[in-house]
């Protein structure tokens, strides 16, 4: 059995490994309330040195991780491969999160394909990253990314994204707030 290690930042085989996945997932927790666990893909993350990792998160039916950091600033970040290699990897840290219309957001934002459905950048300081064995992940091959979220946004349009955030992201599932923009149908331009 392999054991756990862990390092102060990420190397160059270790950046390696989070840019050959597919998807990663994301933790985090209030101090009271539900854990979330959120799986991430898409092209939404890049590693921009050696403590410092940039996600965009786009819209979807709950806005966990931006509730959650309010209240507790705390972020976890895994990667698991499921081919070849039996790895998971870790990245402990916190996390500052842009919001549209906060400094900085449009250039973290414009790291990634454009879509319609950014809701956030979130900015996190790697403190800590741990790798374990991974022997007990399957194998799973990847078919290709969903262009549901996609086409789902676009039908939507710009009006129609930020009246689903005022609908359903303004606020976790444990009633705290996310601070979401909410900008009225028709104000968004």
């Amino acid at each position: 059995m392999a054991v756990a290690k862990q390092f102060d930042h990420i190397d160059d085989r270790n950046r390696a490994f989070i840019e050959e996945q597919h998807i990663f997932f994301v933790g985090t927790a209030a101090p009271e309330g539900r854990v979330n666990i959120s799986p991430k893909g898409m092209d939404s993350l890049r590693v921009m040195g050696p403590n410092r990792i940039v996600w965009l998160n786009l819209t979807g039916s709950g806005n966990e991780t931006a509730g959650h950091l309010l209240q507790a600033n705390r972020m976890t970040l895994m990667w698991c491969s499921f081919t070849t290699r039996p790895l998971i990897m870790r990245a402990y840290g916190t996390a500052l999160t842009l919001q549209p219309g906060d400094a900085g957001f449009d250039d973290l934002a414009g790291l990634f394909p454009p879509s319609v459905a950014a809701r956030q950048v979130f900015d996190m300081n790697v403190e800590m990253l741990q790798t374990s064995c991974g022997y007990g992940v399957p194998f799973m091959d990847y078919r290709g990314e969903r262009d549901t979220l996609a086409k789902w946004a676009e039908d939507k349009g710009s009006d129609g994204i930020h009246r689903w955030w005022r609908e359903k992201n303004t606020h976790t599932i444990d009633g705290r707030p996310t601070n979401i923009p909410v900008i009225d149908a028709g104000e968004s331009g």
